[in-house]
């Protein structure tokens, strides 16, 4: 398969793009610097790296770049800082995902493209009555007003849910609800599951970056993991 690959840079996206490579996929990474990947472009040459922003980049550009490409993995994020969290652009995911959509859209494909964004599991799932505490509902609320990064997640999921939606011609999505993020070494024991099975805010728990990565691979490249989860949030957490 050929997979692009947004947020390729970043702590979850760098591993998602090596467990393409190992799997034996070719994978196009929008990059804003060639040097942050140049390791890994060395070693795979099926790895093609394009320097650009989404968000820069014209609709006639992503539908060539997206032109023989199967999915798309966004692992796009707001780097942690004060200008990352509350300077400019606010609306990173959900900008990309609407222009990668749009590209898609004019390329028509014969076959729905997949779409696997990665979320958060502070996000609830609008088409589920998910059973959020109060207490992690009100923190929820308040991260709302004062976190641009966390609208942007929320925004970029329903843009998906409610614009794209489950019978889309061109387009299949999933967006995936990962707890708190740690660094672990290597895949281990996962479950995902429709809804949160604890807190979010309050009693939550814990995902290594690299089992995110493990799991957006397979909904990627995998149709029985990708029929089952499609159209839907998993939620991913790893097993204590």
């Amino acid at each position: 398969m050929t997979i692009l690959v947004v947020g390729a840079t970043g702590a979850t996206g760098r591993l998602l793009v090596k467990q393409l490579l190992d799997a034996d996929h070719a994978v196009k990474a929008v990059v804003r610097s060639k040097d942050k990947l140049s390791d890994l472009a060395q070693e795979y040459p099926k790895l093609i790296l394009t320097p650009g922003n989404v968000l820069e980049m014209s609709t006639i550009e992503l539908a060539d770049l997206l032109e023989d490409c199967e999915a798309v993995c966004s692992c796009l994020g707001h780097n942690l800082t004060w200008k990352g969290i509350f300077g400019k652009p606010r609306r990173l995911v959900t900008d990309s995902v609407k222009n990668l959509c749009t590209a898609i859209q004019h390329n028509k494909p014969s076959v729905p493209v997949k779409m696997v964004l990665m979320n958060t599991n502070g996000n609830t799932n609008r088409d589920l009555n998910e059973n959020y505490s109060f207490k992690d509902r009100l923190v929820i609320t308040l991260l709302r007003y004062l976190l641009p990064p966390h609208v942007d997640n929320e925004n970029a999921a329903d843009f998906l849910r409610t614009e794209i939606g489950q019978d889309h011609e061109y387009i299949e999505w999933t967006a995936v609800r990962p707890d708190n993020l740690i660094d672990e070494v290597e895949v281990s024991e996962y479950m995902v599951n429709p809804s949160p099975v604890r807190g979010v805010i309050f009693d939550s728990g814990k995902t290594s970056r690299i089992n995110v990565a493990h799991f957006m691979r397979r909904l990627a490249t995998e149709s029985d993991i990708w029929s089952k989860w499609k159209g839907q949030m998993p939620v991913i957490n790893n097993v204590e």
